[in-house]
């Protein structure tokens, strides 16, 4: 079962979805904090209501000092919208969630609706979402898993999030489960970093 700190910038959707399937005993994890680089985030007040203890922290030192007091084995961004550094121990057990079939509309700038507007603009016929491990480099980590959902013509941009978001909240805790099947590092080893 792995222990994980959440980190997220605005209302904790995902949190919501860790929290319920915790709850149902089909995510094999336990969340022993929340941070948010957002001092006002809903996602912070909802991680309270749920019982977990949750902070506000602005740098990656503060976010790392406050996890020095907790049992982490896997931090999860969960909508955390900047560049996160962990500490050396945990440098391998950043897990991340993109709103894409990465490598396509991924990196710097590609993030939230940006990425949504950028699929309809090129014409895709499928999206979809991708849990990768995260490192120094925007969605360059090694791939997890990765689902796919179909897109019709006139879909807009708010239509193909809420269909990514869906398969979202399946695949995300889906891959937790799988990290705390295989380990990371054969997700690490098997790829050519």
């Amino acid at each position: 079962m792995r222990k994980m700190a959440v980190l997220l910038s605005g209302s904790g959707r995902t949190l919501d979805n860790f929290h319920e399937r915790i709850v149902a005993g089909t995510l094999h994890a336990q969340i022993p904090v929340v941070i948010s680089n957002v001092a006002g985030a809903l996602g912070l007040e909802k991680a309270r209501r749920y019982g977990y203890p949750a902070f506000h922290a602005a740098s990656n030192d503060e976010i790392n000092r406050i996890m020095a007091d907790y049992e982490i084995d896997l931090v999860v961004l969960a909508g955390y919208l900047k560049l996160y550094t962990p500490p050396p121990h945990l440098r391998r057990a950043v897990l991340n969630i993109h709103p894409a079939l990465i490598p396509s509309f991924c990196g710097a700038g590609f993030y939230g609706h940006h990425v949504h507007e950028a699929v309809k603009a090129r014409g895709c016929t499928v999206s979809g979402c991708t849990v990768h491990f995260a490192n120094e480099l925007y969605d360059q980590g090694p791939i997890v898993l990765q689902h796919c959902v179909a897109l019709d013509d006139d879909d807009t941009p708010d239509d193909i999030a809420a269909r990514v978001f869906a398969v979202e909240c399946e695949t995300y805790p889906e891959a937790i489960n799988l990290v705390d099947a295989k380990g990371e590092n054969y997700f690490w080893e098997r790829v050519c970093q």
